[in-house]
């Protein structure tokens, strides 16, 4: 099997003429990343002159990852990969490195491995706010969130926002174009149904004990997380105070915003986090949710999202 360096050597042979390599060298020569790694690194040009096809590749893809705007897109023979110059034995060789975009995507995949939550419908996983079926009940939701996008892309340490209203109004979705918009700056994020990864988590104690810890700590630490549908699932102990008060807690005081979607009110979901159920029977404990309320409602802004019920409309006009 030939090396890919000599494919990509002889390939450059049949493109340009003797002249023509010449004038391309020369230019290669003077832009800026050969320039820099020539003073940093004190090679002469003579040993860049030997590897015109590797100083020509070099070149190439680091013009392309300037242009790039997602990674499905990158040109790149090494796709998510850059390269950078090495001198070797009297010759220039590439090193391939990964670029930001695909260490992103390998770090949401991690993260996704970790929590296997299967309960996201499909539409709200592809939700952009292209899809986002406007109308004068979603439109201060809407602000907020593109607001939110736009702040977090800049940098900003922002609050979380917490997303109230009906069945069917769209928080869910809303939430999601969040998430796929801020994924195309690179940003990590992760979506999970607070009722499925309840289940998750307590099928996960029976099996390792590390695999939990390790779960919390995506939970924990990912740059953007969304509770969708909190307040629906019969709470327990457990889940209030060895689930999310440890992640939530972990998130303010890493500076990280949270996104809930609910049908209840910050009112509704304290008294929500203030009853937990063990063995049929109920416990209040309202000391106990006003502990997890004071890592919830400090930190985000509150956007209640109205309007018609769009889950009844699609089913109506399914039949």
């Amino acid at each position: 099997m030939k090396k890919l360096g000599n494919v990509i050597s002889s390939k450059m042979k049949e493109r340009f003429s003797p002249d023509q390599m010449e004038r391309q060298l020369n230019a290669l020569l003077k832009h800026p990343l050969v320039v820099k790694y020539m003073v940093e690194h004190e090679v002469s040009e003579a040993i860049l002159k030997r590897s015109f096809s590797k100083l020509h590749q070099f070149v190439q893809e680091n013009e392309n990852c300037k242009q790039c705007l997602r990674l499905s897109e990158c040109p790149n023979l090494m796709k998510g990969h850059f390269p950078t110059l090495r001198e070797y034995g009297g010759f220039v060789d590439l090193v391939m490195n990964e670029c930001s975009k695909l260490k992103v995507k390998k770090e949401e995949e991690r993260r996704k491995n970790l929590i296997q939550c299967q309960q996201i419908p499909l539409d709200i996983q592809k939700a952009t706010f292209q899809t986002i079926e406007l109308d004068h009940g979603r439109e201060k939701a809407i602000d907020a969130a593109l607001d939110f996008c736009l702040r977090i892309a800049n940098g900003e340490t922002v609050k979380g926002l917490y997303f109230c209203g009906s069945f069917g109004t769209g928080k869910s979705y809303i939430a999601g174009a969040i998430l796929n918009t801020l994924a195309e700056y690179g940003i990590p994020s992760m979506m999970v149904h607070t009722s499925a990864l309840a289940q998750e988590l307590r099928d996960t104690i029976a099996k390792k004990e590390g695999l939990l810890n390790s779960k919390l700590e995506a939970l924990s630490n990912v740059p953007i997380l969304v509770l969708d549908d909190i307040g629906v699932e019969n709470l327990t102990s457990w889940l209030r105070d060895s689930v999310l008060a440890v992640v939530l807690h972990n998130r303010v005081s890493n500076q990280l915003p949270t996104i809930y979607t609910s049908n209840l009110t910050l009112d509704e979901l304290e008294e929500w986090l203030s009853i937990t159920l063990s063995n049929g029977y109920e416990r209040h404990e309202p000391l106990k949710a006003k502990r997890i309320m004071e890592r919830i409602k400090p930190y985000v802004t509150v956007v209640e999202v109205q309007g018609r019920n769009r889950r009844y409309a699609l089913n109506n006009n399914a039949n």
